[in-house]
């Protein structure tokens, strides 16, 4: 059975015990709901690791948007389940208040790429985003991360922290994995409603078009999507759309 962990001074000093008995770490940051895009990153660290530990913990630092916060699944009875058949060893399941004992007085903020794409349009939400995987990081100290490339900012933002804090351990990119129609995987889908989405994989064929960004936006509307960015970034393509009150977040390759 899948061992839990809940403080950080508990998980502290476990993980620091299998540190010190030569294991290797892999870990998993997620917010739960975990889908097969989380699974993947839980079967790659399972693949490279001789341990292999998650965390599943809702970060309310980084919602602008409360009703977003509140409407997040939780469905931890199942997230555990499917974990633990991934491949995961060890679930850390911190609380609030264990985690940010300061009431999160104290941040972690970058300048300049957070401030773009979608940090443009959710205010704070990368300094909670970059807080948050530093205390985890900080707490479990694997030798490697694990991180999906559909949140390609968030994933170089990390990327960038880890360099610039001189942490000591991997930070591995994975890709996205898509549904059948393209529509990348992700917890928001639940949500969608069967006509949102039967329009959801039109956002992914769109960004896979070839066209500009201006008839790409163009096409999204048309569809019925409300924008809130669709720009090329060195060799992608990242969009953000609203299908009603969901919002999708999606990237391709040039």
């Amino acid at each position: 059975m899948i061992e839990r962990l809940q403080s950080p001074r508990e998980a502290g000093t476990r993980f620091r015990e299998l540190a010190t008995a030569g294991e290797t770490i892999g870990f998993v940051p997620t917010m739960g709901a975990l889908h097969d895009g989380h699974l993947s990153l839980i079967r790659r660290a399972r693949e490279e690791n001789a341990i292999v530990a998650i965390s599943i913990f809702v970060n309310p630092t980084q919602y602008d948007d409360p009703n977003d916060l509140a409407n997040y699944p939780r469905p931890l009875g199942q997230d555990l389940k499917k974990a633990e058949t991934a491949g995961a060893d060890i679930a850390f399941l911190p609380e609030y208040d264990e985690l940010y004992p300061d009431d999160y007085r104290y941040r972690v903020t970058e300048s300049e790429l957070s401030r773009e794409l979608e940090g443009a349009h959710r205010a704070g939400h990368f300094d909670g985003v970059l807080t948050v995987v530093m205390k985890l990081l900080g707490i479990v100290q694997p030798d490697r991360a694990y991180f999906g490339e559909k949140d390609w900012q968030q994933l170089q933002l990390v990327r960038d922290m880890a360099a610039a804090f001189f942490l000591d351990l991997e930070i591995v990119s994975c890709p996205i994995v898509r549904e059948s129609d393209g529509l990348a995987m992700s917890s928001r889908n639940a949500r969608l409603d069967p006509a949102q989405r039967a329009i959801a994989p039109e956002f992914y064929r769109v960004l896979t078009s070839g066209r500009d960004e201006s008839s790409m936006k163009q096409a999204l509307e048309n569809a019925g999507f409300e924008i809130d960015y669709v720009e090329r970034r060195g060799d992608r393509v990242l969009g953000a759309v609203r299908l009603g009150k969901v919002r999708l977040i999606d990237n391709v390759k040039i």
